[in-house]
This record gives C-alpha cells, sequence and structure tokens, in this order.
C-alpha cells in the first residue's frame, strides 16, 4: 500500500481528498491529511478505512519528518512560505513532494539534491499558477509544431461569482483568502513588456489601467495586470517574445470602484488606527475624507468620487459603507484589516452560491507571413460550498499529478514545473472529464 501524505486540508484541498479517496481501493492507497482542524479532516473523509485523520504541527520538522518518512509522496497545502522547509525533508527522506504554490528561488535552488535523491518536486500545478502554464503550453507548443512563431501573449485568471449568484453591485463574492484580495497587488509596480517596451504599473494606478475582455455566453470582464509578466518569457521560452501580460479578471466597475479604496488609502496595512474597536463604517471612511465641518459624510464622499464617477456611488452606498449603527469592534486594526471586515459583511458566498472560475488566453503568431490569432477560455462552475470552482481547479490538477507520480507514469525527476508534453497532456485531458475544459477561436488577424 502506498502511503499520501497530505498537509492541510483547507478548502483547495477538498476536491483533491475526494478524487484521491474515489481511486485508493483500486490503487492501494493510504491517505494521511494533516490539520490543525482535526474535526474539518473527518468531516471530508467520513467514514473511509483508505484515510486517517491526524493533528500534529505540519510545521515542526521534528513532528512531521517520521510520518514523512513513512509516505510514498507529499502534498503540501501550506502556506507557500513553508514549502522549502518540507522540501528539504523530502528530499533527506526521498519522499516526491508536490505542492500548487509559485517556486521561489529557494525552491529551485534544491533541484539538484531532488535530483540526487531522485525524486520530484512538482511545483505550480494548481490553477493559476498550474492549468494557466499547462494550457498555455499546449497552444504554444502547437504553434511552433507547425512552424509558427508566437509574438503576443496575454493570459488572465480570475475567481468570481456564478452569474446564477452574482446579485450585487459589485459583481463579486468572495471566493479565496479575503486578505490576499484586499492586498492585491501591492509590494511592487506591476511589469510585462508590450510590443517590446517594458512597462511598469504602480500600485496606485494598478485598478485603473483595465483591459477589456468578452467572453461569449459569459459576457464582459476586465483584466488588471498580476505584479509579475517578465519571469514567465523563461517559464514558456518565449524569451524573445514583445508581448506579454498576465492579469486577473474582474466584472467591470469592480475595478474602478476599488481604485477609489486605493486613493482613500484604506487598503494600506502598514500601520494600525487609533480606537480602531469603536469605528463604524461611517466613521471609518471619514477617517480618510478631508475635514469640513457642516457637510455630511455622503456629499464629502461624492465630492471624491468627482462627477465622472458619481455612477459608483451606489456601488459604495451598497456596501453600509455610511452606516453608523455597528461598531467593527476590532482593536488595534489596519484599514486593510477594517475594509476586509467591511467588505466580508457583504460580500460572502450565501449557503446557496457558487462560484465560478474563469481563465482566459489570447496568442498572436506569425506563420508563413500571415499574422495570426488564437483565444482560449475556460470556465468552470463550483459544485457547492465544499467542492467550489476553486476547490476544483486547484485540487484536480494536484490529485491528478499524485496519481501520474504513484503509478510512474511522471518520470520527471528535480525540481519542475508541468510544463512539458508528457507531463500536461494527460492532466488536461483528463480535467476535460471534469468539465475543465478550454474552448479555443482562431483567427486571421492580417494576410
Amino acid at each position: 500500500m502506498k502511503t499520501i501524505l497530505i498537509l492541510g486540508a483547507g478548502l483547495s484541498a477538498s476536491s483533491m481528498i475526494r478524487y484521491l479517496l474515489e481511486r485508493a481501493e483500486e490503487n492501494n492507497w493510504y491517505l494521511k491529511i494533516v490539520d490543525k482542524d482535526i474535526a474539518l479532516v473527518k468531516r471530508k473523509i467520513g467514514q473511509t478505512k483508505f484515510a486517517e485523520a491526524l493533528s500534529f504541527n505540519a510545521l515542526d520538522t521534528q513532528e512531521r519528518r517520521p510520518v514523512i518518512g513513512h509516505s510514498d509522496l507529499v502534498i503540501s497545502m501550506l502556506p507557500a512560505r513553508f514549502h522549502v522547509d518540507v522540501a528539504k525533508d523530502c528530499i533527506d527522506l526521498r519522499v516526491n513532494l508536490i505542492t500548487p504554490s509559485y517556486i521561489s528561488s529557494e525552491m529551485r535552488a534544491l533541484d539538484a539534491e531532488a535530483r540526487h535523491a531522485n525524486i520530484v518536486i512538482m511545483n505550480e500545478i494548481g490553477v493559476d499558477p498550474g492549468i494557466d502554464h499547462m494550457s498555455a503550453m499546449k497552444i504554444i507548443d502547437n504553434i511552433r509544431g507547425i512552424g509558427g512563431e508566437v509574438t503576443s501573449f496575454k493570459s488572465f485568471c480570475g475567481g468570481l461569482i456564478s452569474p446564477k449568484s452574482d446579485n450585487n453591485l459589485w459583481h463579486y463574492k468572495f471566493t479565496w483568502n479575503p486578505r490576499n484580495v484586499v492586498l492585491a497587488g501591492q509590494g511592487g509596480a506591476a511589469s510585462f513588456i508590450h510590443n517590446g517596451e517594458y512597462k511598469y504599473i504602480p500600485y496606485n494606478r494598478l485598478f485603473d489601467r483595465l483591459d477589456e475582455i468578452t467572453i461569449p455566453n459569459y459576457g464582459e470582464f476586465e483584466g488588471y495586470p498580476n505584479r509579475d509578466s517578465l519571469s514567465y518569457r523563461k517559464t514558456y521560452g518565449l524569451d524573445a517574445i514583445p508581448t506579454l501580460y498576465r492579469g486577473t479578471l474582474r466584472r467591470p466597475n469592480f475595478c474602478k470602484g476599488f481604485h477609489v479604496f486605493i486613493e482613500l488609502g484604506m487598503t494600506d496595512d502598514s500601520y494600525r488606527m487609533t480606537d480602531s474597536e469603536s469605528l463604524t463604517p461611517r466613521s471609518f471612511l471619514n477617517a480618510f475624507l478631508p475635514y469640513n465641518e457642516g457637510i455630511s459624510v455622503e456629499d464629502k464622499f461624492k465630492l471624491f468620487l468627482r462627477e465622472d464617477r458619481m455612477f459608483l456611488y451606489e456601488q459604495f452606498e451598497s456596501l453600509g459603507i455610511f452606516d453608523k449603527d455597528e461598531s467593527f469592534g476590532f482593536p488595534d486594526a489596519s484599514p486593510a484589516q477594517l475594509l476586509e471586515k467591511l467588505l466580508v459583511r457583504k460580500l460572502s458566498l450565501a449557503e446557496q452560491d457558487k462560484d465560478m472560475l474563469v481563465m482566459y488566453h489570447e496568442f498572436e503568431y506569425t506563420l508563413n507571413g500571415k499574422r495570426m490569432g488564437i483565444t482560449s477560455s475556460m470556465i468552470n462552475i463550483g459544485e457547492d460550498q465544499l467542492h467550489t470552482a476553486m476547490s476544483n481547479t486547484v485540487g484536480l490538477p494536484v490529485a491528478i499529478c499524485a496519481k501520474m507520480i504513484l503509478t510512474e507514469e511522471l518520470k520527471e525527476k528535480g525540481v519542475t514545473l508541468p510544463v512539458k508534453k508528457e507531463i500536461y497532456e494527460p492532466i488536461l485531458e483528463e480535467l476535460e472529464s471534469f468539465d475543465i475544459i478550454f474552448k479555443e477561436n482562431e483567427y486571421l488577424i492580417e494576410s
């Protein structure tokens, strides 16, 4: 029997755990699942005899090493900053490792040691990163295979709300960690290349420089740039490409509204507000508006919006931002923490809601003197509150990769990504059986 050790059983692990358990008997697998919330694990595994819930400190090397040493594969769903330490244990104990997180320079530096230990450490095998790499490389390899040259690649991904659950003026609900949404884009300028020119967008302009995208049957979206697009030239083997851009998708007017929060200073997480526990949404907003005695908070906010953005007023009003009856009750809070609390009140998933994962690629390439284009889009709707679109698109690629490693279908060793045909092709093919399907459209730009 082969043992799979899973570190972390949060939302993104739900669909992965279900997939592995459904195939455990036929493949002779046994799952050991660790989480600080052992009751959560027990709910997810039910009465199966092919898994057990464990509760120990997965961040402590001394506690996790004995369990890793008795495993055939480790899947780390821990926060990204802990993956390198887990990888070092896996190398020392010669146990394969999968993580869906971005590969760090520290992780890359372990490649030679992993190869020497004859193990694979697969990174970036979730949705973004993960499915984006695999679906992009499939098209890039196809273009190269017919003698074409890729000249432009734009890629967008967004965790959103399904159309049937879209019932607020922001056209958004939290399908992932709300804190990450509030702090998105901070920490440096977004960088990309456009027609051979390097471009940089600072945080204070990030949600104001948008791409407009239409996906058939699903309508309009807007994309804002991710922090780093340039490093993906090497990932995709497109070092000389004139245009490469990666972004995040939202519905129209979300970004314009969020840009107002940034202008106000309400996304700042670098300091704590005095007497924050007594602040109401109204006094929180007023703290960032100019002092002007005799003018209401509503009118001061309208002045801040300016006439050209007045269409956003009802969008903010719908958040209860002018409410004065109930304080946040959050001591020693930063502006970003209070903003998160405000947004979560109104933009959380209801019990009957379903989320939606959207991915969109846009390619341009030259072939035999012609300029051609390809669009590729994928929409996945969640099943329920447990097996969400986010959980499916993050967890299923991880699970399929785990199967490939345990059955020795995947031969790769060392620290790697899912960008080779022998890795991405079978994963993408199986994902189609879970309604994770890309629809492509090819067209002539110029003959």
